[in-house]
């Protein structure tokens, strides 16, 4: 099944209700990571990079994580616990919501398949957490059994900081957020849906933007700012390069591993 189609699957069972906590922060000297897709490798070492170039800023500072930390590369339960842990010292760190781990609660809630899931790289997340699909099927054929022991075998607690995570985080100078927000809404009117799923009526809309929207979702070659877009989706997972911006006193600086 297409993602476009799991896509659909999962907008019946969330679609246009508003679920997930909004926040609002005040100025702090920002870091804003992009999609980690299971590379703890690569967000390891880009946390290293943080810490070393926020030495020289005032008070603490706030990481921000903008989604997608499972699904596709090779340690997805280990950066789902690296994020569950206390940030780096001097530090404090929001998480967003992305639509892979929406994904991710859609299998073990019943609202999508097995299939679905893995199509979205979800197989690779389940190896992350000593799962093996193809064993535990020959192990489990009827399909209901195996979903019951998946869902029962992956840890409460990495499932329910999952649960948790808030969709957007609103300061006066940016908007961070999944994949970006409809231009024809206000901020307040954002659907769940939009803001972990939206592409091209975002990113090729001629419409004003209300300020800086800050987002990952949508990979590109190399971490830009375009207008009031900054995307840091670089790819992770296969590019091996993963990327952030420090937001500080009006100013932007990107840098990747």
């Amino acid at each position: 099944m297409s993602a476009v189609r799991i896509h659909e699957k999962m907008a019946q069972g969330f679609g246009h209700r508003r679920l997930r906590e909004r926040l609002e922060h005040l100025d702090v000297p920002t870091y804003v990571i992009g999609d980690v897709h299971g590379r703890y490798d690569l967000l390891s070492a880009l946390e290293r990079k943080i810490v070393a170039d926020a030495a020289g800023l005032p008070g603490r500072k706030l990481i921000i994580m903008l989604g997608d930390y499972i699904d596709r590369g090779p340690a997805s339960a280990q950066v789902v616990g690296r994020l569950m842990a206390r940030p780096p010292k001097g530090f404090d760190r929001i998480c967003l919501t992305g639509n892979h781990e929406m994904a991710m609660l859609a299998y073990v809630d019943g609202e999508i398949s097995l299939d679905d899931w893995a199509a979205l790289g979800g197989d690779a997340t389940l190896a992350s957490y000593g799962v093996d699909i193809s064993t535990l099927q020959q192990q489990y054929p009827n399909s209901r059994k195996l979903d019951t022991f998946i869902r029962t075998w992956l840890p409460d607690d990495h499932i329910n900081f999952l649960r948790g995570l808030p969709i957007l985080l609103d300061t006066p100078q940016a908007l961070f957020v999944h994949a970006g927000i409809d231009p024809d809404r206000s901020i307040a009117d954002q659907q769940d849906d939009d803001l972990v799923y939206i592409r091209s009526r975002f990113y090729d809309s001629a419409q004003p933007l209300p300020k800086l929207i800050v987002h990952g979702h949508t990979p590109i070659r190399q971490a830009k700012v375009s207008g009031l877009r900054l995307n840091l989706d670089t790819g992770a997972f296969h590019t091996g390069r993963l990327s952030a911006a420090r937001l500080w006193q009006g100013r932007v600086h990107i840098t990747s591993t």
